[in-house]
């Protein structure tokens, strides 16, 4: 018996020897002795190759594995990690994405992409057909913050520009959706490469306007699902303070369900020296802030997640003159649906009790300006993820908790039936992270929407972009 190139026996999936000998028959090949082997109650093949030709050997040989195939078809970084500093610098608010969709769309279309622009503003799908399978969509966000940077980087944003209300504010990425971007053009061009290895439809969506919580609910109303497949699984992925190079996925509560209200409450103004002749809504606005806090405290069941913010208290404009109003602006996180009706229903007593207690000269207005449903990942996609992660990241793959954040990206899920999850990768320098750990002050690094929050280029970028690729071929049919 003559042993195959190596001089070492291979060990091969288990056939039975009438099955190897039909498929060198059904080639045309010649037929070849084998010995049969019993271990562990499994059959190993160890087979005479005289005369053995290569084309049988490839037949054969064991199927490539999740790392072979990112190792292989994964692109050069170089041009990617440029289109993040790019990215970075040129940050464009909600609603304002114009550069950074022309950019997605332009990688996509050169890719053959059929691609969709304009979407719900400046949302940009890319569809890529690879036979028959199902279908995986992949999201990114792309909108930036309204923070002036202090990173100190050479890329730094110094960019200023009007939001929507025509006041000028400073631009950041200061949650990290430029690498959201990069990584995702990274991992459409590796995907794109490496199709003989799966079968099905990949759907890439760059999002707009994530940051107000309506970007999602735009495409939709703008009919996404008109212009492109309903997918069969939807994945998303975000940069958070964890360690470079980890990832992790966690089943069920994720992100938090998150509503925002504007509160304007009436009064009747007057001279600063005669409050008695006034109804001062300062006062009665700031009953309303504290007794807000009794919520969580008095009315949430306990060990039930809920938080509830006022995250602004607008009045007046001079010293010595009790304003005719004051604006509150409200944010309420929660995951229980139960417990988020009851929250809501409690601001509404509250504010309207408090405004009737000081008197006010009409009745409070609130108006809730957004609402997002809680992210809740699927368990069995989960399972799944957990597995081909665990695998391809080894210790990489790290436990999360949930977090008190919200996201509007289960949208494009729940629109159309769909399972969906998003996990987390880390941006922080190893070196860093081990002696924030060692110092126990991980607290004290900064998180998103931080001015000082800057992921490291490398690994992060890396881990984003096999992280997507290995998430979206742990569903997608394999090409045998």
């Amino acid at each position: 018996m003559i042993l195959l190139e190596s001089e070492t026996y291979r060990t091969l999936p288990a056939l039975s020897y009438s099955a190897i000998g039909l498929i060198a028959g059904s080639h045309g090949l010649p037929t070849f002795n084998a010995v049969v082997l019993a271990t562990s109650s499994l059959f190993s093949l160890h087979i005479n190759t005289i005369g053995f030709p290569t084309a049988i050997m490839q037949i054969l040989a064991p199927s490539d594995t999740m790392k072979d195939i990112i190792e292989k078809y994964r692109p050069d970084l170089k041009p990617f990690e440029e289109t993040y500093r790019h990215l970075h610098q040129s940050p464009e608010l909600s609603g304002q994405e114009k550069e950074t969709a022309a950019i997605a769309a332009d990688h996509l279309q050169s890719l053959g992409f059929e691609v969709h622009t304009h979407i719900g503003g400046h949302g940009v799908a890319g569809v890529l057909r690879n036979g028959e399978g199902p279908t995986v969509l992949l999201r990114a966000d792309m909108d930036a913050l309204p923070v002036q940077e202090k990173t100190g980087l050479p890329y730094a944003s110094t960019k200023t520009t009007k939001n929507a209300d025509g006041v000028t504010m400073p631009v950041m990425h200061a949650c990290g959706h430029d690498t959201h971007v990069a990584s995702l053009m990274a991992s459409a061009l590796l995907l794109h490469s490496a199709r003989a290895h799966w079968a099905g439809t990949l759907i890439c969506i760059f999002q707009p306007a994530e940051e107000q919580l309506d970007g999602a609910r735009a495409m939709l109303e703008d009919g996404l699902y008109d212009k492109i497949p309903k997918p069969d699984v939807v994945l998303a992925q975000h940069v958070m303070r964890m360690k470079t190079g980890t990832v992790s996925v966690r089943a069920g509560r994720f992100l938090t369900a998150a509503d925002a209200f504007d509160v304007r409450i009436f009064g009747r103004g007057g001279h600063g020296s005669a409050p008695h002749t006034c109804i001062d809504p300062i006062v009665a606005g700031a009953a309303v802030v504290t007794k807000l806090q009794s919520i969580v405290s008095r009315e949430v069941t306990p060990g039930e997640m809920a938080v509830v913010t006022c995250g602004s208290f607008q009045a007046g404009h001079a010293h010595n003159i009790i304003p005719d109003y004051c604006d509150l602006k409200l944010n309420v996180r929660t995951y229980d649906a139960a417990t988020r009706k009851r929250i809501v229903a409690s601001i509404h007593r509250i504010v309207e009790a408090e405004c009737e207690a000081a008197g006010c000269v009409e009745k409070p207005v609130v108006k809730r300006t957004y609402s997002t449903p809680a992210t809740i990942n699927d368990g069995k996609l989960v399972k799944a993820l957990k597995g081909t992660f665990a695998d391809y990241f080894a210790d990489g793959l790290v436990e999360s908790e949930p977090a008190a954040a919200s996201e509007d990206f289960s949208l494009l899920a729940t629109a159309v039936g769909a399972p969906y999850v998003m996990w987390t990768f880390g941006g922080v320098d190893p070196d860093t992270w081990d002696d924030a750990v060692a110092r126990d002050v991980v607290r004290e690094l900064p998180n998103n929407h931080s001015p000082f929050f800057a992921p490291v280029i490398q690994p992060t970028l890396r881990t984003a972009v096999d992280a997507m690729a290995v998430g979206a071929m742990t569903f997608l049919n394999k090409k045998e």
